[in-house]
């Protein structure tokens, strides 16, 4: 996990008229807000995603014909998870090409397990043609083009690009946005462009306290929608800047493409296939979920190998314990078949720490499903040392910290949003206790000791619900409309996930100094899911907890959780009761929450 960002000064952008992205068509608009930040509240927001190392690069770019001159700021901080020595972002190499990078590379690049994701990305990229299209094969003597590499990654990824012979900047977020890019386009008072992973606090009153109604202004930062991006630098001048010009690429890769498209191989069942689906034997479903079985294990695989700079690191507990994986944990379906796989891919001398957080104490749902859920991952794996992490918050404390969640929610800005904000870098703090101790202890306190966890890779079950209807939206939209009307809003929810989840969720998590992975949206399983007809992954004719992520269910099954795989669906809002705590907070009562639609309301922070 890294944090990246970039500061263009004295480049007119234009936008491209060809393009579909309505943010390159928008025109500079005046910026009445007092908006501002210096470079060291960026750094600091970066740092705090990346603490091992910090690095900055400023390139000069000239036009000597109109004397003038443009400059780019690569600032980088890095959380480094894989490579036998050191490296500090940005990454230059001999041709004067310049990366940074915030991702991971599971497939499509080849990197070595002693090997950096990144170093290894600036390699393949400097053997690039200097095309700023797939199509121009006889020009580039057989070379890939930045697209061609760029389409190819498997795994989640952000990215800043300086392409050193062409003048040409590239910048981009994989197809699904697992990772944040924000993007701040020229207006006619500050006409820099900026990307970053997160926006900053303001410093502008030079005080410790954060002003978020400042520095959050939503009309600055936008998410980047996901896709590959470049800059041309041009030479001539435009109202005495240099100009350069924005363009969104198409993806080259055909594969991708159609994960994109998100199209499935069977949508509306006959008769005879819900008798099959449904019938005492359920003999039709074994396959499929098998299959699901087999590609979450292999994504679990990919995002859990300890490479040798991970394992040289402190991710050892106080009693000397290595705990180098934690998955974010409700007790629920997703998070316990994260739990269960995790345990089939991790060496058994390391602990897993389960990180649970709850605004109510013990009575939490979550925080009660959360301890039968541990019960039973101790009954299928006895060996494994299993930490259950409770983090208790109080929410009416939390004032300086809801200003600090609510400037990495940004841009989004409702109360659902900041709920889920908190409650994520929270859990993902990894700061609370865990039990010791026998179970049949009369003073429950005494088992309860205090707990940091230091693993810095956090599984996040993202994407499960999306892919096999575990919303309730998903049950109301198929009384209506039936398999046709569940899948088209299945669909959408995947394809706008980067937007209402990912980014968000991504600064929340990256804040504390860890890596978010999200095994559910690993390429293969995407394809996997997508080649199962939608009767096999749900079907919403059977109760809550019975046909809602059916196949899911299944595969709990197989790896021996019972009693996961009919616990119904619960969102972290409602699990950790942080909703019920804002809504008597912010709205006096529960019911004068529901009656305001308290989740979609904006929040006012200053």
């Amino acid at each position: 996990m890294c944090g990246i960002a970039l500061l263009i000064s004295g480049v007119r952008i234009q936008r491209s008229s060809s393009s579909d992205h309505n943010n390159l068509e928008k025109p500079l608009l005046n910026n009445n807000s007092n908006f501002t930040f210096s470079i060291d509240d960026l750094k600091l927001a970066l740092h705090r995603r990346g603490p091992d190392s910090l690095g900055y690069k400023k390139l000069i770019i000239t036009a000597n014909e109109f004397e003038l001159e443009s400059s780019l700021q690569f600032l980088a901080a890095t959380l480094q998870l894989r490579g036998l020595h050191s490296i500090t972002q940005p990454f230059v190499d001999s041709s004067n090409n310049v990366l940074i990078y915030n991702g991971e590379i599971f497939g499509g690049v080849h990197v070595g397990s002693d090997e950096n994701d990144g170093e290894m990305l600036m390699k393949a990229l400097e053997n690039c043609c200097s095309c700023t299209s797939c199509d121009h094969r006889s020009d580039c003597s057989g070379n890939d083009s930045v697209l061609d590499v760029l389409s190819r990654i498997k795994g989640p990824w952000a990215l800043v690009y300086w392409q050193d012979s062409s003048k040409t900047l590239w910048f981009g977020r994989d197809a699904f946005g697992r990772r944040s890019l924000l993007v701040r386009w020229p207006t006619v008072d500050d006409p820099r462009f900026m990307l970053s992973s997160v926006s900053p606090f303001s410093s502008v009153d030079g005080s410790s306290d954060f002003e978020v109604g400042e520095s959050t202004d939503t009309n600055l930062w936008e998410e980047l929608l996901c896709g590959i991006y470049s800059l041309s630098m041009d030479s001539s001048a435009v109202h005495g800047c240099l100009s350069g010009e924005v363009k969104k690429h198409e993806w080259p890769n055909d594969m991708l493409k159609e994960l994109i498209k998100w199209e499935r191989v069977s949508v509306e069942p006959k008769l005879e296939d819900l008798y099959f689906s449904c019938g005492p034997e359920q003999t039709t479903i074994l396959v499929p979920a098998q299959n699901v079985l087999t590609a979450l294990r292999k994504s679990l695989m990919l995002r859990t190998s300890l490479h040798k700079k991970n394992q040289a690191e402190s991710s050892y507990s106080r009693n000397g314990e290595l705990v180098p994986v934690a998955v974010l944990f409700s007790g629920g379906l997703d998070s316990m078949i994260l739990a269960a796989l995790l345990d089939e891919c991790l060496d058994p001398s390391f602990g897993i720490d389960l990180l649970n957080v709850s605004f109510d104490g013990q009575f939490a749902p979550d925080r009660i499903s959360s301890k039968t859920g541990v019960a039973e991952l101790r009954r299928i794996a006895p060996l494994r040392r299993w930490n259950l992490v409770e983090i208790d918050a109080d929410l009416s404390k939390l004032v300086l910290e809801t200003k600090h969640v609510m400037s990495l929610i940004n841009p989004a800005n409702t109360y659902m949003d900041l709920n889920i904000g908190i409650a994520l870098w929270l859990a993902a703090s990894g700061y609370g206790w865990v039990s010791r101790g026998t179970s049949n202890s009369k003073d429950e306190s005494e088992q309860r000791v205090r707990y940091e966890s230091q693993a810095r890779i956090v599984l996040v079950g993202s994407g499960a619900d999306e892919q096999c209807a575990g919303y309730g939206r998903h049950r109301t939209k198929y009384r209506s409309g039936s398999w046709v009307g569940l899948n088209e809003e299945m669909k959408l929810d995947m394809q706008r996930i980067w937007k209402r989840n990912m980014g968000r969720d991504d600064r929340c998590i990256a804040d504390n100094g860890k890596e978010a992975r999200f095994p559910f949206l690993d390429e293969d399983v995407i394809r996997t899911l997508l080649d199962i007809p939608l009767w096999e992954v749900a079907n919403l004719n059977q109760p809550s907890g019975t046909g809602d992520k059916k196949i899911l269910r299944e595969v709990a099954k197989m790896l021996g959780l019972h009693e996961a795989a009919v616990l119904p669906k619960r969102a972290i809002q409602f699990g950790s009761r942080i909703a019920r705590e804002s809504n008597r907070k912010n709205f006096g009562s529960n019911r004068a929450a529901n009656q305001a639609s308290a989740g979609s309301v904006v929040v006012n922070m200053s």
